[in-house]
């Protein structure tokens, strides 16, 4: 295993091959962290991305530390992609919203594993409860932050993140049964539909 892994990344330096081992491994790690089937554990890992513990162990510390790591980067890469279609939708609240809401369907709509991971209702592993949750506040606080730099006085800031709150958790059942395949929905519909929810809950936002 060893020496077909030094034939596959021949060319490159140490740098670069640690670099796509830790990649390998991570997406071996998403790929059994969204199937309800399968068990996450160092040796599961390994034998899916076709590498030897020697190589998880230079990476994360134990098999703990390797779900945190899949989750995070893919709680990043929405963030940091929503954060970016949001700033190039225009000053208009309203475009803006929906820009966010349409790029995390996007996301999660190309690669399904990454809408599992964040959404799906059938998963086992009990560690991602608790980062869920976290994910969750991380962007019903953007939602909120977005549209309070636009909303009128009279809008309550707490009855804005009440609002947001409520929408993400509903906007996360919504893409968990999308994902599943229980809403036969096409993307553009669904972004019309949730981003006009959020519309009506916070009309000063429109």
């Amino acid at each position: 295993m060893a020496t077909q892994t030094a034939r596959s990344y021949g060319g490159r330096d140490a740098a670069e091959r640690a670099s796509e081992r830790r990649r390998i491994l991570m997406d071996a790690g998403l790929d059994l962290l969204t199937d309800p089937t399968a068990t996450v554990a160092v040796r599961s890992v390994c034998r899916r991305a076709g590498l030897v513990a020697r190589y998880f162990y230079e990476n994360f510390t134990d098999r703990d530390a390797l779900v945190d790591a899949v989750f995070d980067s893919m709680v990043e890469r929405i963030a940091t992609s929503t954060l970016v279609a949001v700033a190039s939708a225009g000053p208009v609240p309203a475009q803006q919203i929906r820009a966010g809401i349409a790029n995390i369907v996007d996301v999660v709509g190309d690669d399904r594993r990454l809408g599992a991971l964040l959404f799906a209702t059938d998963l086992a592993e009990s560690r991602l409860a608790e980062r869920r949750l976290q994910s969750s506040t991380l962007f019903a606080g953007l939602l909120a932050e977005r549209a309070r730099a636009n909303v009128s006085a009279k809008t309550v800031s707490k009855e804005l993140e009440l609002t947001a709150t409520f929408v993400v958790g509903g906007f996360a059942q919504v893409l968990a049964a999308w994902i599943a395949g229980g809403m036969s929905v096409p993307r553009t519909e669904l972004v019309d539909h949730c981003a006009g929810l959020f519309l009506r809950l916070a009309p000063d936002t429109a």
